[in-house]
């Protein structure tokens, strides 16, 4: 299969480009202050002391500064949903880039789990440099307190040492739960533990206000490697009776100007006389000026979002449908939403603090209040969501009757936030891919090209949906047919190419009822041959851009995504787009 450029650009080249870049800043950060300390005449002295963990240390912990700031930014969904909704940011490719919102912020987050290593390690060499290298010439710039002293003090009695022991773990903790086993087996852990980076970034804070490294502030006074005349007198010299005097053990005083200095200490061009000590001090902590913005801004907007959501929706309907499948239709005052968005979800009475986030599949327009979602039961969560919302009625399939609606649980509902799928409507042509309980992205697209669609850029849509059991194509199949007849009644029959796909079957099925007719017609059995799919759609569709949107398994995904990279005869080209929720 021939890979086109263009295209490969276009779905995964500007996010490589952006990595890459964000890979070689990181290394020019870690290099740049590397250097720094290394050659810096303000850190000479202890340089000396501590060698090469010093500057591993420091150039680490750059690099974490700069991802510790940035990390934050890509869960400011108020912000993201504000950018790709206004038109401050009219260029399609760049909206495609806050798409990979939660890429950056997986790639930060790996970022500082590898150079916190390097920065632990580092820091262990300097403990150890710090107990050996006791230098009592320069008693401010130790950390130890006499030779020798037991490198696990500074570890443990210290506030560097400690608060970075406990970051560590809490890190560790964060890290693994964070890993694809964990969050599939069991979604609590992943969120409770992620829940930790306040305290993170509490002890961090707490962290870099210890002032354990020093710098040199006298530099002009003393440079680094200086001769210091009082000193050398009287450590290696016998000082002449006359001036015994003038010279005690205890002086403080400069070498006098008008005294001749002896031969072996005559300033020349490779040694400069010292004019006092060394002096040393902390630097202010850097690491405020890096995470107090970002940290600020995600609390501001978590402040927002609480004060946004903090009173209840209006539950008006609940439908049980067939496959362990909920619809839940709501109303809430001004509350707007574009299609594609999504929204998260807390019932206190399911979790005190848990939240989930669910596709919109019905918006709001300036005829109809009401928005809705469709869940899977498939978890804990969602099993206890439906066992307090069904736990009056015995019906199925029916709208729950109005005097139980009182009954209803009381659901707060955040959002709406941006997702991928709001692009399908900017493009002339767009290819739709849904698999099972993944079609709930489209379901609003598909309403709102229900209630009109000329107002939009698009004037084709392609929607494939596979699904393992006859009964999943119930959930959007009056919506299917009502846009299927609506359609037909104003002579764009060919606006919406509808394609089902039943994957597992034991014989020829059809969904049941007369008014399903014109789904039956488009019911496929098997999955469909992703390779001739896009030829077709390419040679129907010559020299123009198609937008690719996908959302079900990642088997699917990952074959749509290669298809969308590779080159065809017909000089159309596929700009891919996947669901990811951040």
């Amino acid at each position: 299969m021939a890979l086109s450029w263009r295209s490969w650009l276009a779905n995964e080249g500007s996010k490589h480009l952006f990595l890459f870049f964000w890979l070689s800043l990181n290394v020019w950060l870690f290099g740049k202050t590397f250097l720094l300390y290394n050659q810096g005449l303000q850190y000479y002295y202890l340089h000396q002391m501590l060698g090469l963990g010093l500057c591993v240390s420091r150039a680490s912990a750059s690099v974490l500064n700069l991802n510790c700031c940035l990390v934050l930014l890509p869960m400011c969904r108020v912000l993201l949903a504000f950018l790709r909704g206004s038109q401050k940011v009219a260029s399609k490719k760049t909206r495609r880039l806050l798409d990979k919102s939660k890429t950056f912020h997986v790639t930060c987050g790996v970022t500082i789990c590898i150079f916190s290593v390097l920065h632990v390690a580092a820091h262990l060499v300097n403990a150890l440099n710090f107990s050996e290298n006791y230098n009592e010439e320069f008693v401010t710039l130790n950390a130890a307190n006499y030779r020798g002293e037991d490198p696990r003090k500074l570890l443990f009695a210290t506030v560097p040492g400690l608060t970075g022991v406990i970051m560590v773990l809490v890190l560790f903790l964060m890290c693994t739960a964070s890993t694809y086993a964990i969050r599939v087996s069991n979604y609590d852990i992943f969120w409770y533990t992620h829940n930790l980076f306040f305290v993170f970034y509490m002890l961090l804070m707490l962290h870099v206000s210890g002032g354990v490294l020093k710098y040199q502030t006298n530099l002009e006074e003393h440079p680094p490697g200086c001769f210091n005349p009082n000193k050398t007198l009287r450590q290696n010299l016998t000082v002449p009776k006359a001036f015994e005097e003038q010279f005690p053990d205890y002086t403080t005083e400069p070498f006098p100007e008008d005294l001749p200095v002896p031969e072996p200490f005559v300033q020349n061009s490779f040694m400069r006389v010292c004019s006092e000590e060394p002096k040393f001090q902390s630097h202010f902590p850097e690491t405020w000026f890096w995470i107090s913005g970002p940290l600020c801004l995600y609390c501001v907007e978590r402040l927002y979002r609480y004060i946004r959501s903090n009173k209840p929706v209006t539950i008006t309907s609940v439908i049980s449908h067939p496959s362990n499948v909920l619809e839940v239709r709501m109303m809430k005052d001004d509350f707007e939403a574009r299609p594609g968005q999504y929204v998260i979800l807390h019932c206190p009475r399911v979790s005190a603090l848990e939240s989930h986030p669910f596709t919109l599949t019905m918006c709001p327009t300036d005829t109809r209040a009401t928005f809705g979602v469709h869940l899977k039961v498939v978890g804990d969560w969602t099993e206890r969501f439906r066992d307090l919302l069904l736990l009056h009625s015995n019906q199925d399939t029916e709208i729950l009757p109005i005097f139980q609606q009182r009954r209803y649980p009381k659901l707060y509902v955040d959002g709406p936030f941006g997702s991928p799928f709001e692009e399908s409507l900017n493009y002339e042509v767009s290819l739709c891919v849904a698999g099972g309980i993944g079609v709930t992205p489209f379901a609003s697209i598909l309403n709102t090209l229900l209630d009109g669609w000329k107002c939009y850029k698009l004037r084709r849509l392609y929607f494939i949906w596979v699904c393992r059991d006859i009964e999943s194509f119930r959930w959007f199949a009056d919506l299917l047919c009502m846009l299927h007849n609506k359609l037909w009644q104003e002579n764009r029959p060919d606006y919406i190419n509808i394609q089902l796909y039943l994957s597992q079957t034991d014989g020829i099925q059809k969904i049941i009822g007369e008014k399903y007719q014109a789904l039956n017609s488009r019911l496929l059995i098997g999955r469909p041959r992703w390779k001739l799919l896009f030829d077709d759609i390419a040679k129907c569709n010559r020299r123009k851009t198609i937008g690719v949107f996908c959302c079900g398994p990642n088997k699917i995904s990952k074959i749509l995504h290669k298809l969308s990279n590779s080159s065809n005869s017909y000089g159309t080209r596929f700009e891919y787009n996947k669901e990811s929720f951040s």
